[in-house]
C-alpha cells in the first residue's frame, strides 16, 4: 500500500533548490455547459466502518453537474489539512508549502445553481485509486459535467491519504496495513461496492439530486483500485449499466460473475496483453468479460497517474514530465471515456471507439 501511495503522489515532487512552487492549474473543461460542484457528507448508521472500530461508515461525495452560468467562487481542490497530509512524510515533497495543493485552479463553481433538464442527466460514479483523494479525478469530472453528465466522486474513507469532514475532522489512511493480498483486494472490492450502493441510494432519495439524475442511465469510472472495483461491481449491480477501468490491476483477478455489460479498460503500456511468460491481471480478467461490447486500450508513454490530475500537476510543480505530456494524456482520457459514456448512456455513435485513430496514435487497441 505504501508503494501505491508513492506512485500516486510522486508526480508532485518538486525540483529542489528553493524556487517557490508555481500555482498549479487543471485544464479547463471543453464542453458546452458551465460546471458546478457541491460536497455532501453521508453517514450510514447501519454499517460499521470496515477499517476502524466503533464508528459508522461515513463518506464524503463530490457532485459535479451542469450549472447555470455564474461568477461564483471556484470550488476548492482540497482542504489545507488534506494538502498537508498528501505532501507530508515524503522527502521529495519537503520543499513545497503544506497548502500548495489548495491553490490548484479548478473550473467548477462551488454550489452553483444546477441546470435542470427534463428527465435528468446521466450519472457517472467515480472511484479514485487507493490512498488517492477523490480530488484527483477533478479534471475528468469537470469535463464530463461540461458534456452533460452529473458526476459523483466518492471518497472511500480511510482508503484515502486524507479526508476532511464538514466538522473539521481530517482522517487519514488506515486500510491495508498488512500489504497487498488477495484477501485485502476482495475486502476493498466489497467495501467500495457497499459505499457505491449506499451513495446511489442516498442520491436517489435526496430531492436536490434525484431531480437532476436519470436513474436509468448510470455508469461507473474508476482509477487504479477504483477501476478494478468498478469492474467487479458492474456484473452484480443492476443500476450500473457500463463501466471503465483506468489502469487498475485486478485483485482478485476473477469477477464474481461474468462481465456482460459494456466495459472498457485503458492503461499504460505495461497493461498490454502478455504474449509469452506469466500472464498479468488484465490477461486473467479479460476472458471473464463476455459481453458483445468491450474494449482493451493502452496509451503509449503513459504511467499509472497519467489518467488523473497528477499527470499535469507534477510537471507544473517542477517534476520532469512523463514520456507523454500530462495535458495530452488527460485529453486522451477525457475523449475516450466521454466517447464511451456517450455511446452507452446517450445512445450516440462515437467512431473514436471503433479502432485506431490518426488523431490519437498513442492509443492501441487489443
Amino acid at each position: 500500500m505504501k508503494n501505491m501511495l508513492i506512485a500516486g503522489v510522486i508526480a508532485l515532487a518538486p525540483v529542489t533548490g528553493g524556487t517557490p512552487a508555481p500555482k498549479p492549474a487543471l485544464p479547463a473543461p471543453t464542453g458546452h455547459y458551465a460546471v458546478g460542484r457541491s460536497d455532501v457528507h453521508l453517514v450510514d448508521s447501519h454499517r460499521p466502518d470496515p477499517w476502524v472500530d466503533d464508528r459508522p461508515r461515513e463518506l464524503m461525495v463530490s457532485l459535479w453537474y451542469p450549472a447555470k452560468k455564474t461568477r461564483g467562487t471556484a470550488a476548492p481542490y482540497v482542504t489545507p489539512q488534506e494538502s498537508a497530509l498528501i505532501l507530508k512524510g515524503f522527502p521529495e515533497l519537503k520543499d513545497l508549502p503544506p497548502d500548495t495543493l489548495t491553490k490548484t485552479k479548478t473550473h467548477a463553481r462551488a454550489d452553483a445553481p444546477a441546470l435542470l433538464r427534463k428527465g435528468g442527466w446521466p450519472l457517472v460514479v467515480m472511484s479514485p485509486g487507493m490512498t488517492m483523494p477523490r480530488a484527483t479525478l477533478t479534471s475528468l469530472a469537470e469535463e464530463f459535467a461540461s458534456r452533460g453528465y452529473v458526476v459523483a466522486g466518492i471518497e472511500h474513507t480511510y482508503e484515502s491519504v486524507a479526508t476532511t469532514f464538514p466538522d473539521g475532522r481530517t482522517v487519514t489512511f488506515q486500510a491495508g496495513a498488512g500489504g497487498q493480498t488477495p484477501e485485502l483486494g476482495e475486502k476493498v472490492a466489497r467495501v467500495r461496492a457497499a459505499d457505491t450502493t449506499f451513495a446511489l441510494d442516498r442520491l436517489e432519495r435526496a430531492r436536490r439530486w434525484n431531480r437532476l439524475i436519470d436513474e436509468s442511465r448510470i455508469a461507473m469510472v474508476g482509477h487504479s483500485v477504483g477501476g478494478q472495483s468498478a469492474a467487479h461491481l458492474l456484473p452484480v449491480n443492476d443500476r450500473i449499466k457500463a463501466a471503465v477501468n483506468l489502469d487498475g490491476s485486478y485483485n482478485p483477478v476473477t469477477p464474481a460473475e461474468p462481465v456482460t455489460k459494456p466495459f472498457m479498460m485503458i492503461g499504460n503500456p505495461r497493461q498490454q496483453p502478455v504474449t509469452s511468460g506469466r500472464p498479468k491481471s488484465w490477461d486473467l480478467f479479460w476472458p471473464h468479460v463476455t459481453g458483445t461490447w468491450k474494449r482493451w486500450l493502452t496509451v503509449t508513454g503513459a504511467e499509472h497517474v497519467s489518467f488523473v490530475d497528477y499527470a499535469v500537476l507534477g510537471p507544473q510543480l517542477g517534476m520532469p514530465a512523463y514520456p507523454i505530456d500530462g495535458i495530452r494524456s488527460l485529453t486522451i482520457t477525457r475523449e475516450y471515456v466521454t466517447a464511451f459514456l456517450d455511446t452507452h448512456l446517450k445512445d450516440k455513435r462515437r467512431p473514436l471507439l471503433d479502432g485506431p485513430s490518426a488523431e490519437y496514435p498513442e492509443v492501441g487497441f487489443w
